[in-house]
């Protein structure tokens, strides 16, 4: 059996509702649970703060929650936080004006200004105080973009040290008619070199044909020091999941994203994970084919090439979630569910590592 908690209720703790998990687990230990409390609604844009929760008995209990990063009454939110090899926790995220609505910024319609932007802080003591945030967008979006994401869930220190957070844009559509709404969203990820004092972009990806739009994309680092990257697609392309491979560390890609239709899956974010003992490459995600229920982790043995069913958590609803390995026998599962909605509870799930063999 699975243990679970919920480290956030809908209409909990002065917040409408609580989505877009992210979770990272520190050198001491200490889990941290990221998530985005939306204050009056559940709606994407809006009074947005990003909201944390500490657990320091492996996800057992939860400590007060925090509020991270506010943006006055607008928002900041999809966190990606990483734990650094110094032992302290960067948080990439991004900020809007409330009443940037992707429709709106995917049309031009909204100022750059007042548009998606990145900011990254920090923590030197185990997430229980944070810096103030510092803006990096003109390091890692280019003045013709109008969507910006981060991931959601963690970002990643490759194991030479360099800060990966994969991203998605969208670009003005092409043609005469300058106010239409992109039709792409296009896949990149953000690196860093010094472990978050500079920025720059590394692969970017931008398609024409619709065949696969890389919107909300995750990554690991594989054993042999490729990185994996899994992105949610709507799309022409067959299944709504796609992947790609990076030798360099993400400066680029080996192939252009390609389908992934191993990966049965509703449109929706997805997460992965790589263990090293056993070699497990894990993803995780809603199950049921067209519906956001059924949060399930899939494993694959050969780098994302083919995927098993390994655990599924039960076939409520679900949607977002992520991964993180809490100690050598265990993995957490942070997740969006519900009894009647994916979106009631962000709740937290310890897998032995036992279960997914």
């Amino acid at each position: 059996m699975t243990e679970a908690t919920v480290p956030f209720r809908a209409g909990g703790e002065g917040y409408a509702s609580h989505r877009i998990p992210a979770i990272a687990a520190t050198g001491a230990g200490t889990l941290l649970a990221f998530c985005e409390g939306r204050v009056t609604s559940a709606a994407d844009h809006g009074h947005i703060d990003i909201v944390l929760k500490r657990s320091t008995d492996g996800g057992r209990t939860w400590g007060p929650l925090q509020t991270v990063a506010r943006n006055g009454s607008s928002l900041a939110g999809n966190p990606a936080p990483v734990v650094l090899d110094t032992g302290q926790v960067l948080l990439v995220h991004v900020r809007a004006a409330a009443d940037a609505t992707e429709h709106a910024i995917l049309r031009g319609e909204v100022k750059p200004e007042d548009g998606r932007r990145v900011w990254v802080q920090h923590s030197d003591d185990d997430g229980l105080t944070w810096s103030g945030p510092r803006e990096i967008t003109p390091q890692v979006k280019k003045e013709d973009w109008r969507w910006y994401a981060t991931t959601p869930g963690h970002a990643l220190q490759l194991s030479d040290g360099r800060v990966l957070v994969p991203g998605n844009h969208s670009r003005p559509p092409t043609g005469t008619d300058t106010g239409a709404e992109a039709k792409y969203y296009d896949g990149h990820c953000m690196l860093s070199d010094d472990r978050g004092e500079n920025w720059y972009l590394g692969y970017v990806e931008e398609t024409s044909d619709n065949y696969i739009n890389a919107n909300e994309t995750t990554a690991a680092e594989l054993p042999d020091g490729r990185v994996y990257f899994n992105t949610r697609t709507d799309s022409r392309s067959p299944g709504t999941r796609a992947d790609a491979h990076s030798e360099d560390g993400g400066r680029s890609l080996v192939k252009p994203f390609r389908p992934q239709a191993g990966l049965v899956a509703p449109v929706c974010q997805g997460s992965v994970l790589q263990l090293r003992d056993p070699d497990l490459l894990l993803f995780a995600g809603p199950a049921a084919p067209g519906a956001r229920a059924m949060m399930a982790v899939r494993v694959s043995t050969d780098a994302g090439a083919t995927w098993r069913s390994a655990y599924t958590a039960d076939g409520l609803p679900a949607a977002y979630s992520d991964l993180v390995l809490v100690d050598a026998g265990t993995v957490g599962l942070l997740y969006e569910t519900g009894d009647f909605g994916a979106y009631e509870t962000i709740t937290f799930r310890r897998i032995p590592v036992t279960a997914l063999l």
